[in-house]
């Protein structure tokens, strides 16, 4: 929301008290506070009829820098807020000189101008990244109703602004307005399912407003050198975090926020849904299931979606006995198939549900002011709303879940949670305002509980569409409702990437579009990209996603590119363990791995998946794309190819491939197995070095399928050797080099044979020496 009119005059409807004068300083317990006023004190008349905004500077961790504005400090602090994590110790340190007061807290230090020219200027060291000036810290009202906080932060000459959630707008977010507010608007227009008031900018440091209702950003369109954003009410907080690196940003913002959880191996194979409306029961999900194994595709999970449930009923947990008399029996014949099993579920309760009376009769719907349960009409009639702010209603919820994974089930669909009120009571006072955004991270925490309790920890995995601010705990989530379409598919993968860019680890997308049904060439260029994106799903609205439904051609698509996942499992359950112990999404802008180079800062039809292998997924239907490799000598995984990178290309690709590339210097892990996700990567793994160049070294872990190093390999050349060290558990294993010439003899506990270098099981480590010709 925009307050001002151009750059000099203030809309004619508010009233605006900025900063203007550093009046005093305290500092205590690690926290520097300055005293603000919106005029110079000239006088002591000056002080009389006057705001003083209260400015306190602190540090939850090294690198990172809290703010808090607070206007009038006898507003009653409701919740929800969002879980943080705190450092202890002595990392601060406060300083005044005649000029400013100073916080240090790591690589970051803000410093506040003393004196009637206000200023607020964050350094990583002796250079200014971003700050506010005067009277960019404001009280603005609206009449005598409305009051809001405004914070504008500086925006540097070529600075570009990224993430604050799952956007399918244009990736760089200069030029937009962003109201961070949960809405079920799918994936063409400016709303999001997934809203995160976080961004990082290509100057390598970020910025996280602490609040959990609208925060509302002008990001370099009510003034283009600045980001502004504002909430409703007589404070604000946000945090500027350090990098320098993107990386190091999104490590500490998901230290400080939540680190995202391991999903369990099975997770990352292929998905295959009933879809929305279709008409199904055991018969159709057997020919589903069989047709999959007969014409030898892999398939690892099988999930039901809504009508598992009785029409008109949703949700009340039951299976609709009409259509599966024997869920028990059924759930077990699909599991010694060896699938994994999903079923969607949401926190809203139809009045002709069996849980409607209890919930009502037992306060475990959110209420009316008036104490009524809260009720609409839409998606399901008379439907209410789990109140998860009470303890006694998280554990009713929960009882019905144990119930069905005791049946079988494996995992949730956590849909909706966006359509949440605010004209509402909660049972712990709660302000609705705040709930809005801030009941998916209730909804999807509850439901994870469930599944950790109930299978063990890292054998948790949800399929999520609505998130906010640590919501990267519990995941899988994915994109949401989108058209079966080129436009479609490109603007879910700009919702990912902006998505990974906000503190989430895992992502997916409906492979050939939610609504409507795809031609056959769009479906097979989505199944390329679907199965090599960190989790996949066939699934639609009205019609069934099994390959054959579009043609013969796409069977074969989907068993190519099922198979090349599954093999890629080593490398990329290695990704995955990096989301977890970094904070790095599985699937990275490129931006992310190239910060030096200035072309990946726009690049938002490929990206890296993992740190070492680059996609550029097709969106046309002749095959042509085109796609940018940063400099160094890059190898097309699937045809072997090395072509030198700096440079854009333009190439046109059948239904089996697409600009799939290995960066130079990388080692890439190939698993034994590719008919499954999950099986052990370290045992017969072949691991390939790739364009390894002169003076340079790479290396990779393999882990088990709990997320544990079992395999350490690094390799370093030196003119026509290569040192490599290798240390594991003693699986079997092999080695070979790829574009730096042919091998002419190893030293060590190996041997060499056509080019490959084999470790017998047995050899927990070894240093070998191998020679070039």
């Amino acid at each position: 929301m925009k307050f001002t009119d151009g750059n000099w005059m203030l809309r004619k409807q508010y009233d605006l008290l900025g900063a203007v004068q550093a009046h005093d300083f305290e500092q205590k317990d690690g926290v520097l506070t300055a005293y603000a006023s919106p005029r110079p004190i000239l006088s002591r008349s000056n002080m009389l009829d006057t705001m003083l905004l209260t400015v306190r500077f602190h540090s939850p961790m090294p690198g990172v820098v809290g703010v808090k504005l607070i206007h009038h400090m006898g507003v009653r602090e409701r919740g929800p807020v969002f879980e943080l994590t705190k450092e202890t110790g002595h990392f601060v340190t406060i300083e005044e000189t005649e000029e400013a007061a100073i916080l240090t807290s790591g690589s970051l230090s803000v410093h506040i101008r003393k004196g009637p020219e206000w200023s607020v200027d964050f350094y990583r060291g002796s250079e200014r990244i971003t700050g506010s000036r005067q009277k960019s810290m404001a009280y603005i009202t609206e009449g005598k109703e409305k009051a809001y906080m405004r914070e504008e932060l500086d925006l540097g000459v070529g600075e570009w602004v990224y993430g604050l959630g799952e956007r399918f707008t244009p990736f760089v977010r200069n030029g937009q307005v962003v109201d961070i507010w949960n809405q079920d608007g799918g994936t063409s227009s400016e709303q999001a399912y997934k809203n995160i008031p976080f961004y990082v900018t290509n100057k390598g440091y970020g910025v996280f407003v602490n609040q959990p209702d609208l925060v509302s950003f002008e990001i370099a369109s009510e003034k283009v050198k600045k980001v502004q954003f504002h909430v409703t009410g007589e404070s604000l907080e946000y945090f500027v975090i350090d990098g320098p690196t993107i990386k190091e940003v999104l490590g500490k913002y998901t230290e400080l926020t939540g680190k995202p959880s391991l999903p369990p191996a099975w997770t990352f194979g292929l998905w295959l849904s009933t879809s929305f409306t279709t008409n199904y029961d055991e018969a159709t999900v057997n020919s589903f299931v069989d047709g999959m194994e007969e014409r030898g595709l892999p398939l690892h999970v099988f999930h039901f979606d809504c009508f598992w449930m009785r029409d008109f009923h949703w949700t009340d947990f039951k299976w609709d006995e009409r259509i599966f008399p024997d869920p028990v029996g059924m759930l077990k014949r699909l599991k010694e198939k060896g699938l994994k099993i999903c079923v969607w579920i949401n926190p809203y309760i139809a009045q002709r549900s069996r849980l409607f009376e209890e919930g009502r009769d037992n306060g475990y719907l959110i209420k009316k002011p008036n104490g009524d349960v809260w009720q609409w009409d839409m998606w399901q009639p008379g439907m209410g709303i789990v109140d998860f702010t009470n303890p006694a209603a998280c554990e009713w919820y929960k009882g019905y879940l144990r119930e069905l994974v005791d049946m079988g089930v494996d995992s949730f669909k956590t849909d909706f949670g966006e359509r949440i009120p605010t004209d509402v009571v909660y049972h712990d006072g709660s302000d609705p305002e705040k709930m809005h955004n801030f009941y998916t991270y209730q909804y999807n925490k509850v439901v994870f509980e469930v599944l950790e309790e109930k299978l063990g920890k890292n054998e948790a995995a949800l399929f999520a569409r609505s998130a906010t601010v640590g919501g990267q705990k519990f995941p899988v989530h994915w994109g949401g409702d989108c058209y079966a379409d080129y436009e479609s598919m490109a603007e879910s993968l700009r919702g990912g990437l902006s998505l990974g860019l906000s503190g989430f680890g895992f992502w997916s997308h409906d492979i050939g579009g939610f609504e409507s049904t795809a031609p056959a060439h769009v479906f097979k260029r989505w199944l390329a990209f679907g199965l090599l994106s960190s989790h996949s799903r066939l699934h639609g609205s009205r019609s069934y996603r099994v390959p054959w439904a579009y043609d013969t051609e796409a069977v074969d698509v989907t068993r190519f590119f099922t198979k090349l996942k599954c093999s890629l499992m080593p490398y990329l359950f290695n990704t995955a363990a990096q989301a977890v112990e970094q904070g790095l999404p599985s699937m990275r802008a490129m931006v992310l791995e190239f910060p030096e180079d200035p072309t990946s800062e726009f690049l938002d039809r490929q990206y890296m998946l993992g740190d070492s292998i680059m996609v550029a997924p097709v969106f046309d239907e002749n095959g042509f794309v085109q796609y940018y490799l940063p400099e160094g000598s890059w190898t097309h995984l699937l045809t072997g190819e090395i072509v030198e990178g700096g440079k854009w290309f333009k190439e046109t690709h059948n239904f089996l491939s697409l600009p799939l590339f290995v960066r130079p210097n990388s080692i890439i892990a190939i698993g034994a197995n590719d008919r499954k996700p999950d099986y052990d990567y370290a045992d017969g793994v072949k691991l390939t070095a790739y364009s390894l160049a002169d003076g340079a070294s790479a290396s990779t872990t393999v882990r088990d399928i709990k997320g544990a190093a079992e395999l350490l390999v690094t390799m370093k050349r030196e003119g026509n050797e290569v040192a490599v060290k290798v240390q594991g558990s003693g699986k079997a294993l092999s080695l070979a080099l790829h574009g730096i010439g042919e091998m002419a003899k190893v030293d060590g506990a190996a041997s060499l044979l056509g080019g490959i270098v084999s470790i017998a099981a047995g050899v927990k480590e070894t240093a070998l020496t191998i020679t070039l010709k």
